[in-house]
């Protein structure tokens, strides 16, 4: 599967379009980079040199992409010295950057329904899925966040079983194409389900009929803890699950190897690396997610 990625990344000088601040450090940055924006899918992620002074680069998940225009939309937090410094960076600024990277989500049956569920940074590719599924296939968003969202957001008026009168809220670019979608927080957040994105998308799926259920498959991007959750819905109902997985990662195009996993592959243990044998990896090989 990785080696139908060989050959398909680019180094661009990217250059900063608008950059935008949200609260809780949070960043959306649009980047002119017209070959990384034809040619992404979602589930791919971009490797920026995030300072002229820091040789190591940083991956971030890839948000929307605009072909026509050649841009590249990303969020990120600003968490460590890297992110931080990228934060710095100014409209006009050029950031060095390989794209795109890695192994996409599979959205090719339409015949599916795709449950998309993404938790903080993991947000962006649920969002550049549901905006390549839309008007193929059936897809549902499922959002989660303990900060206040980076996006607008307005009550929904896709009635969705399931889920309560009180989760009413959707991402306001979604609503307005007809893309279902409800946000999840921990932080009381209002119009937001109290609790766990993982649930929510669970109290969905438990409320469907079982024919309706069984085209559902479920595609992650998020935390650890809350891929974990994710993976065990998705053996509750016995549903496909893809995971992204997030890595710490130096060269992020295979040399280093130094972002492997561990897979179970027909009874056979094998070590992947999450940058281009990844980051998509169903959750039936991944032993840490069993």
């Amino acid at each position: 599967m990785a080696n139908e990625q060989r050959n398909t990344a680019f180094e661009e000088e990217a250059k900063v379009l608008a950059h935008i601040t949200h609260p809780g450090d949070q960043f959306i940055i649009r980047l002119y980079a017209p070959k990384t924006a034809v040619h992404a899918k979602p589930g791919q992620f971009v490797h920026l040199r995030v300072s002229p002074e820091r040789a190591l680069r940083r991956p971030i998940s890839i948000m929307l992409t605009n072909p026509e225009k050649g841009t590249v939309d990303l969020l990120y937090k600003a968490i460590g010295e890297g992110t931080q410094l990228l934060s710095e960076r100014k409209v006009g600024d050029s950031i060095a950057m390989l794209g795109p990277i890695g192994v996409p989500f599979d959205l090719s049956d339409t015949s599916k329904r795709y449950i998309l569920i993404g938790g903080g940074v993991g947000i962006p590719p649920m969002i550049f899925a549901a905006d390549q599924l839309n008007g193929k296939a059936d897809c549902i968003v499922f959002a989660g966040s303990e900060v206040e969202f980076p996006f607008a957001l307005k009550p929904s008026a896709v009635l969705l079983p399931g889920i309560s009168g009180n989760t009413i809220l959707s991402i306001t670019s979604l609503e307005e194409r007809g893309i279902a979608c409800r946000l999840a927080s921990n932080a009381g957040l209002y119009g937001c389900y109290d609790g766990h994105v993982p649930h929510l998308a669970r109290d969905y799926l438990a409320a469907l009929s079982d024919e309706e259920r069984a085209r559902c498959v479920l595609l992650s991007c998020g935390p650890h803890p809350m891929l974990h959750a994710v993976a065990g819905v998705g053996r509750q109902f016995d549903l496909p699950t893809f995971l992204s997985l997030e890595e710490h990662m130096a060269c992020a195009i295979g040399g280093c190897a130094g972002c492997v996993v561990k897979t179970l592959e027909n009874g056979e243990e094998k070590y992947r690396r999450v940058c281009v044998d990844g980051p998509v990896f169903s959750a039936d090989i991944l032993p840490e997610f069993a």
